[in-house]
């Protein structure tokens, strides 16, 4: 596998440190609010890259924070602390915001079929570990106290600019609008491990430290979480890209400082879904969620199907017309599938692995979604039986996660449904989705209309012992399972 290295700003082979093995990391929510389909879509773009690492034969341990203290509204160490503005936003503490929108996030992931990951740990489960690597970091000189905080000193670094994307004076303490400047900081890119006096006097968490109560700052919770659940050599770091300066770039420098040696192999960095204001952002207030797009009728997993046309690399653009298309798209790829018969032939085991070779490589090279979607095309124009295609795209779909079988099921009960209800004079049967009760209704008011009552009875009967309720109406009948 070929991956672009943010570090390395080339596209590298993907090499572990223990072969066949991976250590994965993804910065997780911050949660203080509703995820929005632009963080959710750096989300869905490392579950696939999960996936099919596992799909190529790795074992992965996928390690994932929830930010639920320390991270401020700067994303450095300026403003106030995002779980307290939420807590004020909505009247209610600390812990209560974290809970709700914990679970809230994890609802939109299972609607997006991301996977949850091997390991997932809330910043404040793991205080023991930032003091320990505070602690080392102070005796090692790479760390000092100053007006109660305890600062990395980024002087002693040879290289700070790990990601190489920013501008040194653009980055100046005090240039930015509304921040002020920090005067315990002896460098401007010094940032703080751990605070014990802030700018807030009613901060919610606190923990006692050698250096007085007090709180981490965001940059080190990853690092610990990452040391305490990867251990010291990190194969895969993934976020959002807006996270590679300062988070990353932070977490990199304390992280090499404490251990002594290089820390992670890889980072992997998803672009900006933008709309046509531009980036999408919880400051500006509104913002699209899973949720608001389900109010509008779209299934979430059309969103998914969205993200997986578009390149990780590339900023996608949202807009309604763009997501009507993806669905439309989406609609038409089920359609196809749908029209497949699972009973046409055998599989093809040849076909079978010639296709799943392309499907490897096509994802292989970078990660790319899109070219692993048009496989699934591929497959569909494919001369071979249908069920060798039905089996190749449900085996693409352990890694794109689209549930194309099963929507294409879906599909084809329908079309069965509507015919039988053609033929029937219009009469429909609906119920809970199985096709075998369907025709058993259906045959039970066919029975009933040849005035042939006995056999009705019989199928009714049949379906009671099964625990199958009917409800007949005018246009046709209903069934649930009791």
């Amino acid at each position: 596998m070929y991956l672009y290295n943010s570090a390395t700003h080339k596209k590298e082979e993907f090499k572990t440190h223990t072969p066949g093995h991976v250590e994965m990391y993804t910065c997780g929510p911050t949660v203080y609010h509703f995820a929005h389909i632009g963080n959710l879509r750096s989300y869905i773009m490392e579950d696939v890259l999960e996936k099919y690492l596992r799909y190529a034969g790795y074992d992965v341990n996928r390690v994932m924070n929830i930010t639920d203290v320390g991270h401020l509204t700067s994303d450095a160490d300026e403003g106030e602390d995002k779980m307290l503005k939420g807590a004020r936003r909505e009247h209610k503490t600390v812990l209560e915001i974290a809970k709700y929108y914990t679970d809230a996030f994890f609802d939109d992931c299972q609607k997006l079929n991301i996977k949850r990951p091997d390991v997932v740990e809330p910043a404040t489960g793991c205080i023991d570990e930032y003091i320990k690597i505070v602690s080392g970091l102070l005796d090692k000189g790479y760390a000092y106290v100053a007006g109660g905080n305890v600062y990395f000193d980024s002087s002693k670094l040879d290289h700070y600019y790990v990601f190489n994307d920013h501008d040194e004076e653009d980055l100046a303490v005090g240039v930015r609008e509304g921040v002020e400047e920090d005067t315990n900081k002896r460098n401007k890119n010094d940032f703080v491990l751990w605070f014990t006096k802030s700018k807030f006097e009613d901060q919610a968490l606190k923990w006692d430290s050698p250096w007085g109560v007090g709180y981490p700052g965001w940059h080190i919770e990853c690092s610990g979480i990452s040391l305490k659940y990867n251990g010291e050599y990190l194969d895969l770091h993934c976020g959002g890209v807006d996270n590679a300066f300062p988070h990353h770039t932070n977490e990199i420098a304390q992280s090499e400082s404490y251990l002594g040696h290089p820390w992670c192999k890889h980072w992997f960095h998803v672009h900006h879904l933008n709309t046509t204001g531009g980036k999408m952002s919880k400051s500006k207030g509104e913002f699209l969620t899973v949720s608001l797009l389900e109010e509008k009728g779209y299934d979430p997993l059309a969103y998914r199907y969205f993200c997986l046309q578009s390149h990780y690399r590339k900023a996608l653009v949202f807009s309604w017309e763009n997501l009507d298309n993806a669905v439309a798209a989406y609609g038409k790829l089920l359609g196809r599938i749908a029209a497949l018969k699972p009973e046409d032939g055998g599989v093809d085991q040849a076909v079978f692995d010639e296709y799943k070779a392309k499907f490897l490589q096509q994802m292989g090279n970078d990660l790319n979604t899109s070219m692993g979607i048009t496989a699934v095309f591929d497959v569909l124009k494919a001369k071979t039986s249908d069920a060798t295609k039905l089996a190749l795209i449900g085996d693409f779909d352990t890694v794109l996660s689209l549930d194309l079988l099963e929507k294409a099921e879906k599909i084809r009960q329908e079309q069965a449904r509507a015919a039988a209800a053609q033929s029937a004079g219009g009469y429909t049967v609906t119920g809970e989705g199985d096709p075998a009760i369907d025709a058993l209704v259906l045959q039970r008011y066919e029975a009933k209309k040849a005035k042939n009552f006995a056999e009705a009875d019989r199928i009714r009967d049949q379906l009671k012992s099964q625990g199958i309720e009917i409800t007949d109406r005018k246009d046709g009948a209903s069934w649930k399972r009791i």
